[in-house]
């Protein structure tokens, strides 16, 4: 039988669901680390590197590790490169990008002032993605980056949606489902900067969006204290829910018991837990 000319039909016979999933990830999150990628698909660190080299020596995915200031390295960087980018609009039915339109993104990508920002947000979803990895009851059922909900429509039709999130997720725990909009922080806006946030939210509510939970996931807990002093003078739209990753382990995720409810006294809720603040979940992955 001859083989076919077309690289992205040869690949096709090479990539489980699981690769398919990542260059999914990529096309529509930018850049993922190897840590991550490893927590959120795989488990164990040596089969994802195994499986990374193997993408890219297909040129499916293209890596960059940055230095440290201090000496040393991060861990690799992956972006899609053009065979990704190709079988990627391929398997949506989207014209393929030309080669240069892939290096120019590629460059955009690693010189990027937000990329430690982005990179945060990515943390956030793939730390649930891990976490639902390992548990049949629980699962990450969208995620969204902050360019998909820019988009016309994303939330309603004929909806142009005044919010402007990190992201925005969906997830699914012990028969329930809870959507919300994340929004990560750094520590260099002013607390006003974010409380400001939410009148975009409120403004989205009020032109027929969905009330979902906006999830406030900050650097510090002195932050977290300020944030709420302001909450408790605002009137807000919308369920608002805060979190300290100061607060928390480096093996607990951000799935478990770390919202604080803004207005409830109540101990720190799970994600899960917040799915009675706000509307329901979508039922499927349309808005």
């Amino acid at each position: 039988m001859r083989a076919s000319g077309d690289r992205v039909l040869r690949v096709r016979a090479q990539l489980t669901d699981r690769d398919q999933l990542l260059l999914d990830w990529l096309a529509d999150h930018r850049v993922l680390t190897t840590f991550q990628i490893s927590h959120a698909l795989f488990g164990s660190l040596d089969f994802a590197q195994r499986r990374l080299l193997r993408l890219h020596r297909l040129a499916l995915v293209d890596r960059f590790r940055p230095l440290r200031p201090g000496g040393g390295s991060f861990p690799w960087h992956y972006v899609l490169d053009q065979l990704g980018a190709e079988f990627v609009a391929a398997s949506r039915g989207e014209p393929p990008p030309r080669r240069g339109t892939t290096v120019d993104g590629l460059r955009r990508i690693a010189t990027s002032r937000t990329l430690d920002h982005d990179l945060g947000v990515n943390q956030f979803f793939t730390d649930l993605a891990g976490y639902a990895r390992t548990r049949t009851e629980a699962r990450l059922e969208r995620w969204w980056s902050a360019q998909r909900c820019a988009q016309p429509g994303a939330f309603r039709t004929a909806l142009i949606s005044k919010v402007r999130p990190d992201g925005h997720g969906v997830f699914a725990q012990d028969g329930r489902r809870v959507a919300f909009f994340l929004e990560h922080d750094s520590g260099g806006e002013r607390h006003r900067v974010l409380l400001k946030k939410l009148t975009g939210y409120a403004a989205h509510v009020a032109e027929g969006g969905p009330a979902w939970p906006v999830l406030f996931w900050l650097p510090t807990a002195a932050r977290e204290r300020h944030l709420h002093q302001l909450l408790a003078q605002a009137r807000l739209g919308v369920p608002v829910a805060t979190a300290a990753r100061d607060s928390i382990d480096d093996e607990t995720s951000p799935a478990e018991a770390v919202w604080l409810v803004h207005g409830d006294s109540d101990a720190p809720r799970r994600l899960i837990d917040l799915a009675g603040l706000g509307d329901p979940a979508p039922d499927d992955d349309e808005p």
